[in-house]
């Protein structure tokens, strides 16, 4: 992983088989971003995980083959209880046959390399509480 940071955005390069999200987690915990916008991401990935909300739980399908990561965009929110990041993010991704298919990423490893970049939020806390539903809910504060 290759980090540049300045005024309030990074931009991250990420290496051939490195975890998306947990690349993420380790830079908002490596830069202190308790809040932040996952500004945009491209890329390719593999052993993709997608999922849909159905109005009761997460439905998730795993793409084994490398994809083209067109579009990465999401934010960055902490726990109530020990402010541990949570990245929520959406994708749209490329099949080999040019077939566009995208939803809320669950997982994902760099296949070759991604380019992310990230903006830190000032005097905006932005925490995740479980709601009823059982989705982690957005609470600015």
């Amino acid at each position: 992983m290759i980090i540049k940071e300045g005024k309030g955005i990074l931009g991250v390069r990420l290496q051939d088989g490195e975890d998306l999200l947990d690349s993420i987690k380790t830079v908002c915990k490596n830069y202190k971003i308790e809040s932040g916008i996952i500004l945009n991401g491209i890329g390719m990935l593999r052993e993709v995980k997608i999922s849909y909300w159905n109005g009761k739980e997460y439905l998730t399908e795993l793409v084994k083959d490398p994809v083209e990561l067109v579009s990465l965009q999401g934010n960055i929110g902490t726990t109530e209880n020990d402010g541990d990041p949570i990245i929520h993010v959406h994708v749209a991704l490329a099949m080999k046959d040019h077939k566009m298919i995208g939803g809320h990423l669950s997982g994902g490893k760099i296949n070759n390399t991604g380019e992310v970049f990230i903006q830190k939020l000032e005097n905006i806390l932005l925490i995740r509480k479980k709601e009823k539903n059982g989705l982690m809910g957005l609470f600015p504060a």
